[in-house]
Formats: structure tokens, C-alpha cells, sequence
């Protein structure tokens, strides 16, 4: 099954903020790993990035641009959104079939909503979704922290069956990436 790894809103105005994310530096890490093997075993890598027209995610600012320690190569396919859903108007469905995909792996930020929300997204697409239950943050709210948002997560979203494909939340270490 051939795959691809969607890298969701790993950006400086939400990474590098005075008050980063949850684990903020070890998600960029593993997010790194992740690529890295992704890159060796000819996995495309789409790198999506929100992006308003105005605040710190303006399209082109400081804030906008990827986080520090973020590793990218050129053979990355840049993806811009302006919704919590990385499908939502952005031809990733169409560049995705292009490439004969059919599982997604997903990393980034924010876990209860871009995340979230690409993974359900990506689900009625039919695709197979594998979570990097290690590699996805958030930061915390005044109901929960981003450590138990992410444990959330990982725990609802693989008990989602009525999409008809699997979804599954693995740690990022045993992420096995098949070209």
C-alpha cells in the first residue's frame, strides 16, 4: 500500500511562540525522523501550511514560515490551507491520487483540530490513516492539557469504523513506510 506523509501547520507562530506546544522540540524531532525515513523509502512528503490573510499565519510572515529545526528537502510538496482540513479546497486529494496513495501518515499540529480533522477528512476520502501518536502537539487549554488532548486523540480516532477504512495510531519509532 503505498503511502505519504502529510506534515500539518508545523509553523514558527505556533512552535516557536513564548509558550510552545506540548513536547514542541521532540515533536520537530520526530517529525524529522519520520521524514527522513519517509524521503529514504521514496515516500513523497507534503508539507501544509496554514495561512490567513491577516495575523501571525499571514501567508508569507515571520510567523508563517516553518519552525525552526523543521527539516525539509526539495523534493517536499508544499501545500497551503485555510482551514483545519488539509483536503478542504487544496487539491492534496487530487495530488494524492496522482501518486496512486492510498494510506496517509499524519504529524504536526494541532492535534484536536487539524489533525483531527484531516485524519476524518482523510478517511471519507478512503484513505488509511496512521496517526504519529508521538509526533502530533497541541497546546494546553483550560480544560485539558495538550499531553491529555493528544492521549484523547490517539485513543478516538482509531475507534472510528464508520468510514470503512482503517485508522490507526502508532508511535512514530514504529512507523513502517512502504514506498
Amino acid at each position: 500500500m503505498k503511502s505519504a506523509l502529510l506534515v500539518i501547520d508545523v509553523q514558527r507562530a505556533l512552535f516557536n511562540a513564548d509558550e510552545p506546544p506540548f513536547e514542541a522540540k521532540a515533536v520537530v524531532e520526530r517529525i524529522n525522523s519520520l521524514s527522513a525515513r519517509a524521503n529514504s523509502a521514496g515516500v513523497p512528503i507534503f508539507i501544509i501550511q496554514h495561512e490567513a490573510n491577516a495575523g501571525p499565519l499571514l501567508r508569507e510572515s515571520s510567523g508563517w514560515q516553518l519552525a525552526d529545526g523543521l527539516q525539509t528537502r526539495h523534493t517536499d510538496i508544499f501545500i497551503g490551507k485555510r482551514t483545519p482540513d488539509s483536503f478542504l479546497n487544496t487539491g492534496l486529494h487530487q495530488k494524492l491520487q496522482a501518486l496512486d496513495v492510498q494510506r496517509v501518515i499524519l504529524c504536526g499540529y494541532a492535534s484536536e483540530f487539524c489533525v483531527d480533522t484531516t485524519c476524518r477528512s482523510a478517511a471519507a476520502h478512503g484513505y488509511s490513516v496512521c496517526i504519529a501518536s508521538d509526533a502530533h502537539t497541541t497546546h494546553d487549554k483550560p480544560h485539558a492539557t495538550g499531553s491529555s488532548i493528544r492521549i484523547h486523540e490517539n485513543s478516538t480516532l482509531p475507534n472510528i469504523t464508520s468510514f470503512g477504512v482503517p485508522i490507526v495510531a502508532v508511535g512514530s519509532a514504529d512507523i513502517k513506510f512502504a514506498a
